[in-house]
């Protein structure tokens, strides 16, 4: 069984990074492998509304957006981590969201069945709104969402991944989720 967990702050040391890189670890530690996508440096265009994944079964915009795509189809597991600075999950990620939503509906809807949960991590307030986003992606794509002994948020706001070392409540529920998520997934898969 593999999880992906994908970050998806533009910082190249970031915290949000460290929070599912944590959860990513304990997903090992429990015999699963991993993989994380930092969407720093991707390029990842909005979704157009031109419906041409549901003619051609794939999108037909030229970016990074398909090989990130492929290997969303081919896991089990997901993690999205996100930044937030506006009380929103950051543009990147929701591009990535957009369009994947969009080809999975046209393609038998093959995010249904896996397994995954948000991460969301700010300096200090607007969690809620963004973990919001990312449940309701998951739920909308038939994504079993395992939960934790908080919610999967992280209190951190200086850039290169400090303030996340120092977030023991954030980082312990992040470890529960992830132990949750690989409980689920062992049930469901086997």
């Amino acid at each position: 069984m593999k999880v992906l967990g994908i970050a998806g702050s533009p910082r190249p040391r970031s915290n949000t990074r460290e929070y599912v890189d944590t959860a990513l670890r304990t997903l090992r530690e429990a015999g699963m492998k991993t993989e994380l996508i930092s969407l720093r440096g991707k390029e990842i265009k909005p979704c157009r509304g031109c419906y041409e994944c549901a003619k051609k079964g794939r999108c037909t915009q030229r970016d990074d957006f398909e090989e990130i795509l492929e290997k969303m189809r081919q896991a089990e597991g997901l993690i999205l981590g996100s930044p937030v600075y506006l009380s929103s999950v950051v543009p990147q990620m929701m591009a990535l969201l957009d369009r994947a939503t969009f080809v999975a509906i046209w393609n038998q809807r093959f995010f249904t069945g896996k397994v995954g949960g948000p991460i969301t991590v700010a300096r200090r307030a607007g969690h809620n709104l963004a973990f919001s986003q990312l449940l309701l992606w998951f739920f909308i794509n038939g994504v079993t969402v395992p939960g934790s002994t908080y919610w999967n948020v992280g209190v951190a706001g200086t850039a290169g991944a400090r303030d996340a070392l120092e977030d023991e409540e954030g980082l312990g529920t992040v470890v529960n989720f992830a132990r949750n998520m690989a409980h689920v997934m062992k049930k469901i898969y086997g």
